[in-house]
């Protein structure tokens, strides 16, 4: 029987033309990484939404069983199966069948909730929504929320706790009968430098990762690091080196592209450092 020399993985999100997010962030990443990327997009954007006006947006939640099914009929399996932006309640229970159909017990699924950020939820997203990506995080291995999205799958208003006693709660709370491990990015300490939390209820182990945090915010951020993650655990990295690598890439970035006067809404300095995820 043929076997596969090489790891596959199946990337949900959608698709914006200009901007270096979701899949025009997950596909070099994880190429890169010796990872073969399928895509599934869930919407298609002529930009990503940041700093962008009047662009276009084509919900793609009829087209996908029909796309699904195919790679159902071909036989295909994955090593890893990772969700980003789900523009619909439609769209959870297309993945929730994914998770169903193509998550086998040496599949690594990571979900990145995509919800909101800031406390308040996108515009886009309802509490109806929360409640449906409640229902998918129970399916997946990992999730990577920020500290908004996990409150708010923890039950609590987005801005209530960015604390990191009580973050900690949060985490086995979400943990406790959904994902193996949660993972919280953008988590600020009282002297204003930045952590990634992260718990995994197997171990009942929580890390703390510190990063360079700089002073901006800029789009895409975390698609890269749901990526990196991926592709790091994928290749059989550890947790708290996978989170390291995710995390500095994005600081290496972030700072090049401060350096320049490119406008925010174009994003990090992506292509330029992929080298540094060179297996």
């Amino acid at each position: 029987m043929y076997r596969r020399t090489f790891k596959r993985v199946m990337a949900i999100h959608d698709l914006s033309g200009l901007g270096r997010s979701s899949l025009m962030a997950a596909i070099p990443i994880l190429s890169v990484m010796g990872v073969q990327v399928c895509p599934v997009p869930t919407a298609v954007l002529s930009t990503q939404t940041s700093g962008f006006s009047d662009y276009t947006f084509t919900d793609l939640s009829k087209t996908m069983p029909a796309y699904l099914q195919h790679w159902k009929n071909l036989g295909l399996d994955f090593d890893g199966i990772y969700s980003g932006f789900l523009g619909s309640a439609e769209q959870v229970d297309i993945m929730m069948d994914v998770l169903t159909h193509f998550h086998k017990q040496d599949t690594l699924a990571v979900v990145d909730p995509v919800m909101g950020e800031d406390g308040l939820l996108y515009d886009t997203m309802d509490s109806s929504f929360v409640e449906q990506m409640s229902r998918l995080v129970k399916k997946a291995d990992i999730i990577t929320p920020n500290v908004t999205e996990l409150n708010f799958l923890a039950g609590c208003a987005g801005n209530e706790v960015n604390d990191v006693r009580l973050l900690k709660e949060k985490l086995a709370q979400v943990s406790q009968d959904g994902p193996q491990t949660v993972i919280v990015t953008g988590v600020e300490l009282a002297d204003n430098s930045r952590c990634i939390l992260s718990y995994t209820r197997a171990t009942d182990e929580y890390l703390q990762v510190p990063y360079k945090h700089l002073p901006i915010n800029y789009p895409g951020t975390g698609d890269i690091f749901a990526s990196v993650l991926t592709g790091s655990l994928i290749q059989g990295k550890t947790l708290e080196n996978a989170i390291k690598l995710a995390a500095d890439f994005i600081s290496i970035a972030v700072a090049d592209a401060m350096a320049t006067e490119e406008p925010i809404r174009d994003g990090v300095f992506l292509e330029t450092n992929l080298y540094r995820l060179l297996k």
